[in-house]
């Protein structure tokens, strides 16, 4: 191997990091980015909040979700941590008993950052895309806005896209709506 010659990472370069940094593997290269800061944290709490209660737990809501927060996702040679993640209980009907998971999600949503707004839509997208993750969920608490994806023939469609205090009420979790403004309370 020549000294140019690109190294590609590996589960084991996962292991060395610190613990303020996050770390995933997109196209055989160790991508890192620090602990997500308080907007993006609340923005992930306040969501995961709405949703956690009638889609995980059944309660005032249909139920039949199982809804993770930063799950680590290994899907062919990517290794993913996106903020929050669904499956259908029918498709992850047993918890594996696993660090990762090697079953893409049906949902995925993500909390845009400064640092990571560029990886998030130009590289981890096409990702999700690729292995048929149904649904995306793009946040950005800067611009107080929440674009909800369907995944069409390995396309993202843009669905809709909500801002500042809308009520949400979108695919797959369109059984309950909410206020997009107490993701920024």
């Amino acid at each position: 191997m020549s000294a140019t010659a690109r190294k590609f990472a590996t589960y084991e370069d996962l292991f060395d990091l610190p613990d303020h940094l996050v770390g995933e593997i997109i196209h055989g290269q160790l991508i890192t980015h620090p602990r997500p800061a308080s907007r993006h944290a609340a923005a992930s709490t306040g969501v995961s909040g709405q949703i956690y209660n009638p889609f995980h737990q059944g309660r005032g809501g249909p139920g039949g979700w199982r809804i993770l927060f930063e799950p680590e996702l290994h899907l062919g040679p990517h290794i993913l941590v996106p903020d929050l993640a669904g499956w259908r209980r029918e498709r992850l009907p047993v918890m594996p008993d696993t660090a990762f998971f090697t079953l893409p999600p049906d949902w995925i949503c993500e909390v845009l950052s400064p640092g990571t707004v560029r990886m998030d839509r130009a590289d981890k997208m096409p990702i999700y895309a690729e292995y048929e993750v149904s649904f995306l969920w793009l946040i950005d608490p800067a611009l107080h806005t929440l674009e909800a994806f369907v995944l069409r023939d390995r396309h993202w469609l843009l669905e809709r896209v909500y801002q500042e205090d809308d009520e949400v009420c979108a695919t797959p979790f369109e059984a309950i709506s909410f206020p997009l403004g107490v993701l920024w309370a």
